[in-house]
């Protein structure tokens, strides 16, 4: 399934990372907690395109949700998830942010 990902790295530090990513058809993220080692994680993700069909973003707790297209919430305590994307592509430029 790697192959239906391609992830582009637009800047990283130690405390901030921003991502490109283009998610295509068949493609799904199963639901997970993410790991930090330190700190506390939050995820800002505006979802530029989505797919025709399925690709839809799932979070047990969202500090903000606008429309699915806008979403911060804290990857490291709360279960997320994508569905399988059926048709299309689902481009997310995504902001990762560590506070210590």
């Amino acid at each position: 399934m790697s192959g239906l990902v391609k992830n582009r790295v637009l800047f990283q530090s130690r405390r901030l990372s921003i991502y490109l990513v283009r998610y295509s058809a068949g493609h799904q993220i199963v639901p997970h907690v993410d790991m930090v080692s330190e700190g506390r994680l939050y995820k800002l993700n505006l979802v530029l395109v989505k797919p025709a069909s399925g690709g839809e973003f799932r979070c047990e707790h969202s500090l903000f949700n606008c429309f699915g297209r806008i979403i911060l919430f804290r990857p490291d305590l709360y279960q997320h998830s994508v569905s399988r994307i059926e048709r299309g592509n689902r481009w997310l430029l995504s902001f990762a942010l560590t506070r210590l």
